[in-house]
């Protein structure tokens, strides 16, 4: 299939949260409260929730830049391209790149959006995150509803009201919410507890994905505090390895079996031997391990039915996927991070990609994406006017390089630092 063929859909991109966003969406009672960027002496922006400081403006937003402005935290918007933060370029930078459909996750919370739940008032907290959902889903998402998939936030704080939330959600047409790869890492119940059960059921009840960015723990794989950052960029994958493990061999499934998890950001080319080593200690220690084999299925086949994967450039993954559920299986762009494709993603695709069926590729690039998130883009526009080739077309003004920004230099390094160790 030619690359101008392709109709791209990620499930694993970002927004860098504009100003003001908030605004209008807050309680009039609570609007003094909501979370503010605030401006340094030495000219930085910064998300403020109170006293709390936000994750980043705008984590590795450096799409479009050259390898040496790959800034870890650019310090203002207009150290970004505009498409980072504001709706309507980002979808004409999508078009740009030939990417039909995205879901985007939230950037100055945390991926699964800790810093809303860590202010000391849990009633303002909750009517944050409120604010913040509905803002994603009437401003963000809602502005162009053939091209960006809703995903919501949760109180971490409060399963119940956790579950409501996704009930909420779901009536207003969003089935992604963010979850953590390692909740207790956050200070919440683990997915063994059995205290999240409340949430697990309302996500069955109404089809919403559970979606573990890698990350969302506040915390990255480190091996020695004095690593050089390479280590722990290269073993990104390792985190998403310790949550398959844990889904794999939850029991929940025995009360969920129509549950979706979703492991992002964390390739796909490892999986196969987690998936062959589960099956080995299953047959060698089953005796002891007590293992309650949910609906008698091993952990390979929990992997298989209930955990969607994703990657953007993994030859290994594509050369073993016959030893996945093609159906379960995504692409990514991971737009603005610097891992992006941007704005060579079909290209790129097309090259990992040769060999496979047209059926497989379109499950992998477009197709599952739709099915599990409910994302219905042919409603609004035609297959044809969805391919990499028609979209370009349409953003054919689009300049796709960015112009703004700086040289990276050691204040990314002590960025990434405090990134990965959850330290600010």
């Amino acid at each position: 299939m030619l690359s101008e063929d392709l109709i791209l859909v990620s499930v694993d991109d970002h927004v860098c949260e504009p100003e003001g966003m908030f605004d209008g969406h807050v309680p009039a009672r609570y609007r003094d409260l909501a979370p503010r960027v605030r401006t340094t002496d030495d000219g930085r922006q910064q998300w403020w929730y109170g006293d709390i400081p936000g994750r980043s403006l705008g984590l590795n937003a450096v799409a479009g830049k050259p390898p040496e402005f790959f800034n870890v935290e650019p310090s203002r918007y207009d150290e970004m391209r505009p498409g980072c933060f504001d709706v309507h370029e980002r979808v004409r930078d999508m078009s740009a790149g030939g990417q039909l459909g995205g879901l985007n996750f939230p950037n100055f919370p945390g991926f699964a959006a800790p810093v809303l739940s860590a202010g000391p008032d849990r009633a303002v907290n909750m009517a944050m995150i409120r604010a913040y959902n509905d803002w994603h889903v009437e401003e963000w998402a809602g502005a162009y509803p053939d091209r960006l998939i809703p995903c919501g936030v949760l109180p971490l704080f409060d399963p119940e009201l956790a579950a409501e939330e996704i009930r909420r959600l779901a009536a207003a047409g969003c089935h992604a919410v963010t979850f953590s790869e390692n909740p207790t890492a956050l200070g919440a119940p683990s997915i063994h507890s059995g205290g999240w059960n409340t949430v697990f059921r309302a996500a069955s009840d109404v089809a919403t994905v559970l979606c573990c960015h890698v990350g969302s723990s506040a915390r990255s794989t480190v091996t020695t505090a004095d690593a050089p950052p390479g280590v722990t960029m290269t073993l990104v994958a390792v985190a998403a390895a310790s949550t398959m493990a844990d889904l794999m061999w939850a029991e929940l499934w025995n009360k969920f079996p129509d549950l979706k998890f979703s492991l992002t950001e964390g390739d796909i080319g490892w999986i196969p031997y987690f998936l062959q080593k589960s099956e080995r200690v299953n047959q060698k220690h089953r005796a002891w391990l007590n293992h309650q084999a949910p609906q008698g299925r091993s952990p390979s086949q929990i992997f298989h039915d209930q955990i969607l994967c994703c990657f953007i450039a993994d030859e290994v993954g594509v050369g073993l996927l016959d030893q996945f559920n093609l159906d379960n299986v995504c692409w990514e762009s991971d737009f603005p991070h610097s891992e992006t494709p941007w704005p060579y993603g079909p290209e790129e695709l097309a090259v990992s990609l040769s060999g496979l069926s047209h059926e497989a590729i379109d499950k992998i690039t477009h197709g599952n994406a739709m099915r599990h998130f409910k994302f219905e883009p042919f409603a609004r526009r035609s297959r044809e006017a969805s391919t990499a080739g028609s979209l370009r077309v349409e953003a054919a003004d689009v300049d796709v390089v960015t112009h703004v920004g700086r040289q990276a230099d050691q204040r990314d390094s002590e960025a990434f630092r405090k990134f990965t160790t959850g330290v600010r």
